[in-house]
């Protein structure tokens, strides 16, 4: 009986400490230390929040850039990779499609880069490399009006480094990008 009221005690008291306390403390230090990161990386919008920095938004506006597929169709409560190999009719099938379609609203790109035809592990990746994001520019153009060495300068702008200038490859997040376009031309 002893030990039942050893493990009970011992049990109550990692609860409390792995449950309460950590939590609310390391909370209570990320608000302090990072207090956009701890809320979501929220970004605003005429002070109105209108997504994450950390997830990618669904775009159907021929005037915005459009990021990665996504499986989850861009809800934050249902992260979901396709699960298809790579070898499959049906992978095969859906990039065919997702070639028709990039080529119906982007009649004058000869080359797609793979990260709009793929969709990320998560289906929220809010990063394209820079030459995906450059491939749109001659819908946006044609469709804003807004010159093309314009819309490659903002690219350029928006355009991370590796991290550490080691890991990862350069990227443009979608929606930081089609927030300042949305800020520089009024659409």
């Amino acid at each position: 009986m002893k030990h039942i009221w050893t493990a009970i005690r011992v049990s109550v008291v990692l609860m409390l400490v792995c449950g309460l306390i950590y939590p609310l403390v390391t909370t209570g230090v990320a608000q302090v230390l990072f207090p956009k990161q701890a809320d979501g990386s929220l970004i605003e919008l005429n002070g109105q929040t209108v997504g994450s920095e950390l997830l990618a938004q669904g775009v159907e506006s021929p005037k915005l850039f459009h990021p990665r597929a996504s499986n989850a169709k861009y809800d934050p409560t249902a992260s979901a990779g396709s699960n298809m190999a790579i070898a499959s009719d049906d992978y095969v099938k859906a990039i065919a499609d997702k070639i028709d379609e990039i080529k119906k609203d982007n009649p004058t790109m000869t080359d797609i880069p793979a990260d709009l035809l793929t969709v990320s592990g998560s289906g929220f990746d809010p990063d394209l490399s820079p030459e995906a994001a450059k491939a749109q520019v001659s819908r946006i153009s044609k469709e804003t009006g807004i010159s093309a060495q314009q819309l490659n300068e903002l690219i350029d702008a928006h355009t991370k480094g590796r991290q550490l200038g080691v890991f990862g490859e350069p990227r443009v997040n979608v929606t930081e990008l089609n927030i300042e376009l949305l800020k520089q031309v009024k659409l």
